[in-house]
């Protein structure tokens, strides 16, 4: 992933009367505890906010995005960043709406908390007149017996204002009910946020609207405890225009991780997205100018076939989350599988990458004649077919056209030594892979 230095610095769009209002443009404010006053103060001298993020898989997805970003645009705007990566309430994961989550053991959920700081290390700055810091709350929790817990935090909360947040509600109706541990979830982060109001002076929280219970509980225990008022902030759950789950691809999260989810196939997601939703997607994970938005949304329902809205959102997305020499790379890979670019220029990673959806096969080497490929491939249903195909001019090899239909390909001409992609006509693809 790339450091923060390849995120946009430039924040005082003139669009904007100041860093709020910029956040209600681009849809980034769902739910909150006093927007007017969250207005002032975020207008106001630089405050300190967190965002937490529980270790419950070895990466972030596109959800956390959300929330990185989000950061992102209030630190530019001049205020200050904590960002919490939940060693111990990474031991226990916040209440999913249907089922108990796997706990994971501490040693694996460890191992995670270091990865994910590694990734949001790489949305913010550490450095200059308001850097951004780490913090874990396994720090203030490990140390913390069952009595003190009990008595210095329990105390403050009640049962039955418990039982009425989103999450534990939708839980105690279903079959699998919830258990004390996932139901005590709430009061973890809320002690977070107490914690972190007496260590740092933080007063604003992030985080999604599915989150809000427990956003809130961090807010009235700090008015409960302290005296004072303190803010959240719940961003929309992003849904897809026609009612689909935002951040799936194939029923599969969208990871930031590259070994997870490739720069190439991350790539592809954004350049999918549908006419009626760029727009939005370029405001929220974007940090283009409102006026570079408007143009491009222009552009989108002038010029829908020139999908200019969506290659824009591609590549800023995935420049942001994978660096600009491996977006590139991307847009090479793309173009030279269907001709439009040298094959043998592309690295053996990301040509793995780009054929990975691909229909394959494996051969011999002794299996290189052009009429067995097209068929051992499935882009001919039989010799014959595999001749005329030839013969009509239709078959590629590594994007060479192949006119002889007792050509045999040479081993030289394996990419990487082992691989081959064959073309039937201008959009059927698929990938040999030769065997020694």
């Amino acid at each position: 992933m790339p450091h923060v230095n390849n995120i946009e610095s430039q924040h005082n769009d003139p669009a904007f009367a100041n860093i709020w209002q910029e956040l209600k443009w681009r849809g980034l404010v769902h739910v909150s505890t006093d927007e007017t006053e969250l207005e002032k103060l975020l207008a106001g001298d630089p405050i300190t906010y967190y965002c937490g993020f529980d270790p419950t898989a070895p990466s972030l997805h596109l959800g956390n995005l959300v929330q990185l970003l989000l950061m992102r645009r209030l630190q530019l705007a001049g205020h200050k960043p904590l960002g919490l990566v939940g060693g111990s309430t990474g031991l226990i994961g916040d209440p999913r709406p249907t089922a108990e989550r796997t706990l994971n053991t501490k040693d694996t959920v460890a191992e995670w908390v270091g990865y994910l700081q590694g990734q949001v290390r790489r949305f913010l700055s550490f450095d200059g007149e308001n850097p951004a810091r780490m913090v874990n709350n396994l720090d203030w929790t490990a140390p913390l017996s069952a009595i003190d817990f009990l008595r210095e935090i329990g105390k403050h909360f009640r049962v039955g204002t418990m039982l009425r947040k989103d999450a534990v509600a939708s839980r105690l109706n279903s079959d699998e009910g919830i258990s004390y541990t996932e139901f005590s979830y709430q009061i973890l982060q809320g002690m977070d946020y107490l914690q972190l109001f007496r260590d740092y002076g933080c007063a604003l929280q992030t985080g999604g609207s599915d989150q809000w219970g427990n956003l809130t509980s961090g807010t009235e225990l700090i008015r409960k405890v302290e005296g004072k008022s303190v803010h959240a902030l719940g961003t929309p759950l992003i849904t897809n225009s026609d009612g689909t789950k935002f951040g799936k691809s194939e029923g599969n999260a969208i990871w930031l991780d590259p070994d997870m989810c490739s720069p190439y196939a991350f790539y592809q997601f954004w350049l999918n997205t549908a006419d009626a939703d760029v727009v939005d997607r370029l405001k929220v994970f974007t940090f283009l100018s409102r006026a570079e938005i408007e143009e491009l949304g222009q552009a989108v329902a002038e010029r829908p076939f020139a999908r200019e809205g969506q290659k824009k959102l591609a590549f800023e997305v995935t420049s942001l989350v994978h660096g600009v020499d491996a977006t590139e790379k991307v847009i090479t890979a793309s173009a030279a599988l269907f001709g439009n670019g040298d094959l043998t220029v592309l690295d053996e990673q990301t040509l793995e990458a780009a054929t990975a959806e691909l229909p394959s096969a494996k051969v011999g080497a002794d299996g290189l004649g052009i009429i067995d490929l097209l068929v051992a491939s499935g882009l001919s249903d039989s010799k014959s077919a595999a001749r005329r195909t030839v013969g009509e001019g239709g078959a590629y090899v590594n994007n060479t056209k192949v006119s002889d239909p007792d050509a045999v390909i040479a081993q030289d001409d394996l990419l990487h030594g082992r691989y081959l992609l064959l073309r039937r006509g201008k959009k059927n693809l698929a990938t040999i892979e030769v065997s020694a």
